[in-house]
């Protein structure tokens, strides 16, 4: 069973434009407690964008996972000049699982497990843009359909829900972007998001109905986000600013806050230390960062990095601890191929205010690894090349992000 939650990642589809470059990827992170009795968290998967797929302007992205496909079929410019639209399908094992961590206790009794099918509309629209970086407007629309059974360890005494169908409605705006890959170069994004979810027959479940599904949730959230990590520059950084707010948040729409798996979301929340999936919140404010400082004579080959990320949050309803502050930090170190096809991140982390049996702190290890198969047939050009970063923002395309994460409470963002 613990090799099976490595492997196999619930998913869930996210937003954005249609991406224009071709891509081959394989991702797989890892992120565990030291101490405490905290969920496993991993991903593996393999991530395909095929621009002009079997026509020149449809493109498919394709994400496989074991036990899991995310798909969408991308066809440009197919309700005007500007405006793109796409078909997406996705399905398989444990995307809907809950993990359920309460007062820094992962509860095995009042977790579940969760397989569903989803179907979605999303319209991509650009903006004429007002400088150098585009503005694009996103509006999707997707059909969820989930059924849960019970894991061997959840509780006898405990209702598990029934079967639940939502409708989901996003739009937002995004102005800049970012490519779906563990380390790019360069990016800048600012982006606002409005999400309702629509549930048709909302219910009660637990310890004799002591919580239940809302029939409607409204989440409202933004993001910044700077990224410059040339190969050539001595100093390098990433910051993130990131707030959110919602109504009638449930557990299963509740933010979740903590680990540091970069490429499990479209919006990660990560707190260093922490549990993955940690914290739950019905509004966060977070602001994070690395610096990161070259240790090989090529200043790319091997790099180190310091991490440390802090949020203001308000708990869900019934997820309340002492304090509303989270901080962590961290420390890693990355070796990327002198091909630049595979690199490699280990790294540590340290939870400030992760409340622990013995009091403050928590200790997590992570490793991330990327493969790009692009590199390898292509060795003379990749979208990751040094000023690609730039060349593809200014072209306003930013790809549908990396889905995918362990069966806990999929973030807003996917």
């Amino acid at each position: 069973m613990v090799l099976a939650l490595l492997l196999c990642a619930a998913a869930r589809p996210a937003s954005a434009q249609i991406d224009p470059e071709r891509r081959q990827l394989l991702q797989l992170g890892f992120n565990q407690a030291i101490e405490g009795r905290g969920p496993l968290a991993a991903y593996a998967y393999y991530y395909l964008n095929a621009p002009h797929f079997f026509a020149p302007k449809r493109t498919l992205r394709l994400v496989v996972a074991p036990g899991y496909a995310d798909s969408e079929l991308g066809f440009e410019k197919a309700l005007g000049e500007k405006t793109d639209l796409g078909v997406g399908l996705a399905g398989g094992a444990l995307a809907d699982s809950h993990t359920e961590i309460r007062r820094d206790r992962y509860i095995k009794g009042e977790s579940f497990r969760g397989d569903g099918l989803r179907a979605a509309l999303g319209v991509y629209h650009d903006f004429p843009p007002r400088g150098p970086v585009p503005l694009a407007g996103i509006v999707r629309v997707e059909g969820h359909y989930a059924k849960f059974t019970r894991d061997k360890t959840t509780d006898p005494g405990f209702a598990i829900p029934e079967p639940q169908s939502e409708i989901t409605v996003r739009a937002g705006f995004r102005l800049g972007g970012k490519e779906p890959l563990l380390s790019p170069n360069l990016a800048m994004e600012v982006s606002a998001w409005y999400e309702g979810r629509y549930r048709l027959a909302p219910m009660a479940y637990g310890f004799a109905g002591d919580r239940r599904t809302e029939r409607d949730t409204q989440l409202l959230w933004a993001r910044a986000l700077l990224i410059y990590n040339k190969p050539d520059s001595d100093k390098r950084f990433i910051a993130v600013v990131s707030g959110g707010t919602s109504l009638r948040a449930d557990r299963f729409s509740a933010y979740r806050l903590g680990g540091d798996l970069p490429m499990a979301a479209e919006f990660p929340l990560s707190l260093p230390g922490y549990y993955y999936d940690e914290i739950s919140a019905r509004r966060y404010a977070l602001v994070g960062g690395s610096y990161i400082v070259p240790l090989s004579r090529d200043k790319n080959t091997w790099t180190a990095s310091l991490t440390a990320s802090s949020a203001l949050v308000e708990y869900a309803p019934g997820f309340e601890q002492r304090g509303k502050t989270h901080t962590g930090v961290g420390a890693g170190a990355a070796y990327l191929s002198h091909s630049k096809a595979w690199q490699v991140l280990g790294a540590y982390g340290y939870g400030i205010n992760a409340a622990r049996g013995h009091g403050n702190g928590g200790h997590t290890v992570g490793l991330l690894l990327q493969f790009d198969f692009q590199r390898v047939q292509v060795p003379f050009f990749h979208p990751a090349d040094p000023n690609s970063g730039l060349h593809y923002l200014l072209r306003g395309k930013q790809s549908l992000p990396l889905p995918f994460k362990l069966p806990a409470k999929l973030l807003p963002g996917g």
